[in-house]
């Protein structure tokens, strides 16, 4: 396999791209060209919506093909068009076999959440310190516990879950995590204590990953698509992205239990205002943790 680097401005990252894909390309990804320095530049993006750019003012397309030969051709070939004026060529480079099931794993290492809670992939052992665990290895659906939202929000789950000094008992009750993916937040909760667990997604996948990671982890709750929530919830959790949590804001907060928490996460600190006021004919949202430019928000019935 032969991987072929270009370099080009924004304006014709999509151009390239497109040629790319019509030169046989098996794959072709656009990274910032300038990453890792002080001119990298960060580009935030929600699914349904459009992105905000076409890439960056310096983008590296990068493109795999199966011969060495396919990609002299396809180089020689876009060389030879107006629009690659603006573009150079980085690199050909023979790219080596690989087992590619062990370096996937490679990257999946343990995640501690507390001192004493742990994410854990199948292929290894729990840290000796471990005395609660998830047991997940990345899948179809999002959520293994290595992205900061998701952290966050199963630490707020072991601070309410686990009895200490100033909490005589669980403070989760019933749970509805709404947006499951992976169903990982729903089995952090069923780690913690809690027994009647709603785990709902719109995505069948998303769905049939809970629930064989349930089962995995031995942990009791019902998943399936939104339509199967019922009643009220003393804690409710979604774990999405700021969009579809302020379009969903009369929803989630309707299923909030008196005295009960709301729980959102999948939010910039910049976006922080934007959810206060969506949420504000319904409650008071706060920011409960921050992580790496993400943050949880937090309000009480």
């Amino acid at each position: 396999m032969f991987e072929l680097s270009l370099m080009c401005p924004e304006s014709r990252v999509e151009t390239l791209s497109d040629a790319l894909d019509a030169l046989d390309a098996l794959s072709v990804s656009v990274e910032d060209a300038d990453a890792q320095t002080d001119a990298e530049q960060a580009l935030f993006g929600e699914p349904g919506m459009p992105p905000p750019k076409g890439g960056w003012q310096r983008s590296r397309v990068t493109a795999l093909y199966a011969t060495e030969v396919l990609a002299k051709d396809a180089l020689s070939l876009l060389q030879a068009q107006d629009f690659f004026a603006d573009c150079q060529l980085l690199g050909l480079q023979d790219v080596p076999e690989q087992d590619w099931v062990r370096l996937t794993q490679s990257q999946f290492a343990p995640v501690d959440i507390t001192p004493e809670f742990w994410i854990v992939p199948t292929w290894h052992e729990p840290p000796a310190q471990a005395r609660i665990i998830i047991r997940l290895d990345p899948g179809l659906a999002f959520g293994t516990g290595t992205h900061p939202t998701t952290r966050m929000c199963l630490r707020w789950i072991a601070q309410q879950g686990r009895p200490d000094e100033s909490r005589a008992k669980n403070e989760l009750g019933r749970v509805l995590d709404y947006g499951c993916g992976s169903g990982i937040l729903a089995i952090g909760a069923a780690k913690h204590g809690a027994t009647d667990i709603d785990a709902v997604d719109i995505d069948n996948a998303a769905v049939e990953s809970t629930l064989l990671n349930a089962q995995a982890n031995e942990v009791k709750l019902n998943a399936g698509l939104p339509d199967v929530v019922t009643g009220a919830y003393q804690t409710v959790l979604a774990n999405i992205l700021a969009t579809p949590l302020k379009v969903l804001a009369p929803l989630l907060w309707s299923r909030v239990a008196p005295g009960g928490a709301l729980v959102l996460a999948g939010i910039l600190e910049r976006q922080a205002d934007e959810l206060k006021a969506a949420y504000a004919p319904y409650c008071q949202l706060k920011v409960s943790d921050q992580e790496d430019g993400w943050i949880l928000m937090t309000a009480t019935r």
